[in-house]
């Protein structure tokens, strides 16, 4: 084994000090020669807690780097805020997963890397056996272990710069954010039986810069020239340390690890929330860990992520197939404001599109003249987009030449004012046609959809539909799609449908046209509303979660459960990523009491509506045929745009919560933002009917301050605060009864 010298210019951060690597003296040449002839840096294993600053306020220092331990026996990503380690020989398996913020082991067992269900016959990719003991890993027990003799063998490894997974761009407001970057290990496998000649598999770990994130995924590339029945594929086992120590307990009944959250791109439920439309991750039990507390083995500590449909894909020669993409973002709290703010950041970084928020108008039109009038009132009042609403005169899928033309004038109209402009299209809760529709595989007859009927994406209806919202944005020029739809959990039994084999791999044939579609909307910079979670393929905002029928209730009402479907809906999403609903006419039923039209006679209510959502950050849905009848409303609306646009960065920032309304007293939230001049910014709230004055303690830790802070109410006079140890300035405050006030902070 020849020496090789390595000189490592990496900087180390750890408690009370910084070293820094000069010179290390170690034979690699075996592990060189699969890297494909790229060398890595040798470290030892870095220190167990890397830093005392704190990512959520400043992440700069935390980098990505990938190294060989000093042995030459593993590989180790390293962040300053995760460490993952993998041995690799005889085959590659993870076997060191360390929360570097609060020094916590995260696995328990060696497993797998990924496996494979081919052809109805399992496959492990990576992985060693013979660990003794499943409740913890031991580094003299590593060297024990043995490879199966079945499994895809590890060969060797790539590494490059992470590159976006989506090629996107945007027309409208986005905040000003660091470019994202880190970098990306493609370890390759090859099949270690004849029956599987021909099979590679690649999996992908991503390590970003600056956030204890790691996104995994695989592919397998059929290189033979046979056709594989692929009928599933887990990306992600982790044998994981328990979260409680239970006698007793059923596996659905016990808590699950809560240091890691994971989140894929294979979701849909109209829950809007991920946790609820999750399709793919799965707490299991581990037979293997027998040493552990439940006297039945029931712990749920074996994480595995697949989606419960298929794939069920024919993998054809010089096919290659690519898994869910699995993000794991390493969580150092159980308090659910530090981890939302964790996830909302990872948003930010992986989803970068969903930061966009173009303030949109939603018109019921019945004639080109109502548009024209929109665009007019949208350009005078600093409205940036208008939205043809449901129930409006617009069609996509026409195709005639007619109708295409008359909406690429008006989209030229828009234009010409500065407004962006989009429109409506249903996709699900509709019926096509018997041969169109979602086949119910309990009947084998249509019907049996998330919403009764629905057509089936790889129906020629459905592929028909696709191209059709393709020519529609090419040929008018339009900006923005609000999809309907559709939901890929309708499975489908047809096997006559172009887009898919049968039933096995209908979910996951329609989501791959729908991604797609996504993709290549992203690409040309359309933005995209949609009523699912599809936000890391590219859709940029969802409801915020809302029930219609209540703005069919009197305006009052309305007003406090917005901003309670606010104060709900920020905890994982970013302002940016929710819609809210404001019905300037009737909807879903209701009197005078619940509309706002006419708009001059309700001007205080049309104002604080107003105001909650953009003192939020949330766009509405402002639904009716205009913006104002009168120049007094023109004013009001004018003025209110005016001032979400002059604090539009620290309004799009970070929330933190600080009280729910309950119509019984104050109400809050406070938007945070260290990297800005304007650090807070607070909207409070009175819902009663008497003149209030309250002292609270102001959390501004997030803001980054850190020993003064400058707050100013509305447009007045400077006071100064000491921060106290807690990072909190003591805060009283006056609010007229049913009003508002909001303060800033430097």
């Amino acid at each position: 084994m020849t020496s090789l010298l390595v000189k490592a210019h990496i900087k180390q951060i750890i408690p009370m000090k910084v070293v820094t690597v000069i010179l290390i003296c170690i034979g690699i040449s075996d592990l060189n020669s699969l890297a494909n002839g790229q060398s890595l840096p040798v470290r030892n294993n870095p220190s167990q807690k890397s830093s005392k600053t704190d990512w959520l306020i400043n992440n700069k220092s935390f980098k990505a780097h990938i190294f060989t331990s000093n042995d030459g026996k593993e590989l180790v990503l390293y962040n300053g805020l995760l460490k993952r380690t993998f041995r690799i020989k005889p085959n590659l398996a993870c076997v060191d997963y360390e929360n570097l913020s609060n020094g916590r082991q995260l696995l328990r067992a060696v497993k797998a890397e990924a496996r494979l269900t081919i052809n109805g016959r399992d496959y492990n990719a990576g992985g060693l056996y013979g660990q003794k003991e499943n409740a913890y890993i031991t580094h003299g027990e590593l060297d024990q272990l043995k490879a199966g003799a079945n499994d895809f063998q590890f060969v060797d490894y790539t590494i490059k710069p992470i590159v976006p997974y989506l090629k996107w761009k945007t027309r409208f407001w986005i905040p000003t954010a660091p470019p994202v970057s880190g970098k990306m290990i493609s370890f390759r496998y090859k099949a270690s039986t004849p029956e599987l000649t021909g099979l590679e598999v690649k999996i992908n770990y991503e390590l970003y810069d600056g956030i204890p994130l790691i996104v995994k995924s695989l592919s397998v590339e059929n290189k033979s020239n046979k056709v594989f029945t692929l009928n599933r594929v887990v990306n992600e086992i982790l044998g994981m340390v328990e979260e409680e120590s239970a006698v007793v307990g059923k596996p659905g009944d016990m808590k699950k690890n809560q240091g890691i959250y994971f989140e894929t791109n294979y979701a849909f439920n109209n829950a809007m929330r991920y946790a609820l439309s999750d399709q793919v991750t799965h707490w299991k039990t581990d037979p293997a860990y027998t040493s552990q507390v439940n006297y039945d083995l029931q712990t749920p500590c074996l994480l595995e992520i697949y989606p419960e449909q298929g794939p069920g894909i024919e993998l054809k020669p010089g096919d290659i197939f690519n898994s869910v993409r699995t993000h794991e973002l390493l969580m150092d709290s159980y308090d659910r404001e530090r981890r939302g703010l964790g996830i909302r950041k990872m948003y930010n970084i992986v989803a970068p599109w969903t930061a966009a928020n173009p303030i949109f108008m939603h018109l019921v039109s019945h004639n080109d003249a109502d548009v024209r009038m929109a665009v007019d009132q949208c350009a005078e009042t600093g409205y940036e987009a208008l939205i043809l609403s449901f129930g409006s005169h617009l069609d996509m899928e026409d195709t005639t030449t007619a109708n295409l033309n008359r909406w690429k004038v008006l989209a030229g109209y828009a234009h010409s004012k500065h407004v962006f402009i989009g429109g409506y299209d249903l996709f699900s809760s509709r019926q096509i046609s018997d041969a169109d529709d979602v086949i119910d595989p309990k009947t084998g007859k249509p019907g049996g959809a998330l919403f009764g009927h629905a057509p089936c994406f790889g129906s020629k209806w459905g592929l028909a539909f696709r191209d059709k919202i393709k020519n529609f944005f090419t040929q008018t020029g339009f900006d923005i799609w609000e999809n309907d739809g559709p939901y890929p959990g309708d499975v489908c039994a047809s096997t006559t449908h172009p887009g898919h084999k049968d039933l096995e791999d209908s979910q996951w044939r329609q989501m791959e046209i729908q991604k797609e579609l996504y993709h290549w909307l992203n690409a040309r910079g359309i933005y995209i509303n949609a009523p699912d979670w599809y936000f890391l393929d590219g859709t940029n905002k969802i409801a915020i979660g809302y029930r219609e029928v209540n703005f069919s209730l009197p305006r009052e009402g309305q007003k406090i459960l917005n901003r309670q479907n606010i104060f709900d809906g920020t905890w994982e999403k970013t302002p940016a990523m929710g819609w809210g609903f404001v019905p300037l006419t009737r909807y879903q039923g209701g009197g005078s009491e619940a509309v706002l039209e006419p708009l001059n006679e309700h001007l205080n209510d049309y104002k604080a509506l107003m105001v909650e959502y953009y003192g939020s950050g949330v766009q509405a849905c402002y639904r009716g045929p205009r913006l104002y009848d009168t120049e007094k409303t023109k004013q009001m609306v004018k003025g209110v745009i005016a001032w979400y646009k002059k604090y539009r960065e620290i309004l799009n920032s970070d929330v933190v919560h600080l009280r729910r309304p309950d119509g019984r007293d104050w109400d809050g939230i406070l938007h945070v933002n260290p990297r800005l001049k304007t650090k807070g910014l607070l909207m409070l709230y009175n819902p009663t009917n008497e003149t209030i004055t309250r002292h609270i303690k102001l959390p501004l830790y997030y803001t980054g301050l850190t020993d003064k802070a400058f707050v100013r109410e509305k447009e007045g006079t400077v006071k100064a605060y000491k921060l106290n140890r807690d990072y909190s300035v003591d805060l009283a405050f006056t609010i007229l009864p049913n009003d508002y006030t909001w303060l800033t902070i430097e």
